[in-house]
């Protein structure tokens, strides 16, 4: 699990690391380590057990940044709760933090002004003949938007991404070509750069054809939208 909060005097994140007792068992040495520590264990952020997880802070700049959590130095573990993932280029894949930033408004104090500005002189108008009657407004189009988060691979902001360059239905993106599905990823920055859209094509194409039975089977060789 990841908390994160943005501390204005700092200008960075604080963000909280937690790594449940169900995914790793007490009396272990678990630190986290990423591309903000050069993947280090000695300089591992180390995870101290509390009531029910292990838990630890961090302060990071705003960025794209890479994580996995390593026991007792031997054992990678990743976050459930990642959000998102990308291939570690070891047969693995690695967690993604992105922290987005934030620009922080200074007040500013105007001084008074020496002078006093003269009232200005008040105007009269001849009040027009008749009001234009209000145009009447066009009618907005209904679109359809289904739930492309059944796609593996397809996230709440891949799916979003996709809605706003006018993929909204399991048709749509059974259509779009892999350039265009490409292009929407690169357009997002870097850390979407790295999802695959792959298979998304052929699992849309089995939504959209009621073939539910071949979906599941075609997601279970799949992690991350990628064939295990």
């Amino acid at each position: 699990m990841i908390k994160k909060s943005f501390v204005k005097i700092k200008e960075q994140y604080k963000v909280t690391f937690e790594v449940p007792a169900e995914q790793v068992s007490e009396g272990r040495d678990v630190r986290v380590l990423g591309t903000f520590n050069g993947w280090s264990w000695d300089k591992g952020l180390h995870m101290p057990f509390g009531k029910s997880a292990y838990k630890a802070d961090i302060h990071l700049a705003p960025g794209e940044y890479q994580f996995r959590y390593l026991v007792d130095n031997q054992e990678w573990k990743n976050d459930w709760d990642a959000p998102g993932y990308t291939a570690s280029g070891y047969a693995s894949d690695n967690c993604l933090l992105s922290l987005d930033k934030v620009v922080v408004e200074k007040k500013v104090v105007a001084k008074p002004s020496a002078k006093k500005a003269a009232p200005a002189k008040k105007t009269t108008t001849k009040p027009a003949a008749k009001k234009a009657a209000p145009a009447k407004k066009a009618a907005a189009k209904k679109v359809t938007v289904d739930d492309l988060k059944r796609i593996e691979g397809i996230g709440p902001k891949i799916a979003g991404l996709l809605n706003a360059a006018s993929i909204t239905t399991f048709d749509d993106l059974a259509k779009a070509t892999p350039k265009k599905l490409a292009d929407v990823l690169t357009a997002a920055g870097a850390r979407f750069r790295l999802a695959n859209p792959g298979s998304w094509q052929q699992q849309a194409k089995l939504v959209a054809a009621g073939k539910i039975d071949a979906l599941k089977k075609l997601q279970d060789e799949l992690k991350g939208g990628v064939k295990k």
